[in-house]
């Protein structure tokens, strides 16, 4: 009997399929795209710095993330506060400078059999 008053408990407390969905689309209404390109710069450039670290160096990965906010960066003008669009350029500037240092310190790649050099 304890159990079915328990079970009958959390099935109220569970929202419906509908309640979950009115609630997502109420989530949409007042999310910006700005807020989320915002988002995606921060976790860009996260990523970016991290493909850099000597563990997990991709450099091809940590090139894709430098061009992406070059790309994304200036097309946030006028949709966030100027303070935030300047450290936004700094760190994309920050990054390249890692990324160029991690390119000059990696070995150069080995010559091709029957290359003469």
């Amino acid at each position: 009997m304890a159990e079915e008053e328990h079970a009958e408990q959390g099935s109220e407390a569970a929202p419906s399929e509908q309640e979950v969905m009115a609630q997502l689309q109420e989530e949409l209404r007042r999310l910006k795209v700005s807020d989320v390109l915002v988002q995606t710069v921060v976790t860009v450039s996260s990523l970016g710095f991290h493909k850099l670290e000597p563990d997990t160096r991709d450099l091809d990965q940590a090139r894709l993330a430098v061009e992406s906010l070059r790309a994304l960066v200036p097309i946030l003008g006028g949709f966030v506060p100027d303070d935030a669009l300047r450290d936004f350029n700094q760190m994309v500037a920050n990054l390249q400078l890692a990324y160029a240092k991690a390119v000059a310190e990696a070995p150069a790649p080995a010559p091709a059999p029957g290359d003469d050099g």
